[in-house]
């Protein structure tokens, strides 16, 4: 394959997860609130749609509204920690099962659901 010098793709500019309709008390009490990711204001031509947005330097995750929702079980975006174990505890406190995973090596990574099933990776590394 000849090499390219350009058109290849160089970050992730936000993840997208799903939510039945109604659900931005939840996402907030979730995302905001537990993961302690601030909320910013969706663009106007966007907020109508409903869904929120949690955005802070270099991680965004946008909640949107799917009509026929299903939770993603497998699917899910793998969130970097600085302090695990005191999110975990705050998980487990407002009544999340926080489940231990395979372990890979460098990183201590249980996963959660988001309040609509939405499968969450915490990935701290060792060390």
């Amino acid at each position: 394959m000849p090499q390219r010098t350009s058109g290849k793709v160089v970050a992730i500019h936000h993840v997208q997860l799903a939510m039945p309709e109604g659900g931005e008390a939840e996402a907030r009490r979730f995302y905001a609130g537990l993961l302690a990711i601030p909320e910013v204001a969706k663009p106007p031509n966007l907020a109508e749609r409903g869904g929120c947005w949690f955005e802070e330097a270099g991680l965004r995750i946008h909640i949107g509204i799917e009509k026929d929702f299903l939770p993603a079980r497998k699917a899910h975006p793998a969130f970097i920690v600085d302090e695990l174990f005191v999110l975990i505890a705050r998980l487990q406190a407002a009544g999340f099962d926080v489940v231990e995973d395979e372990p890979l090596a460098g990183f201590v990574r249980p996963y959660v659901s988001d309040p609509f099933g939405n499968r969450i990776e915490l990935m701290q590394p060792i060390g």
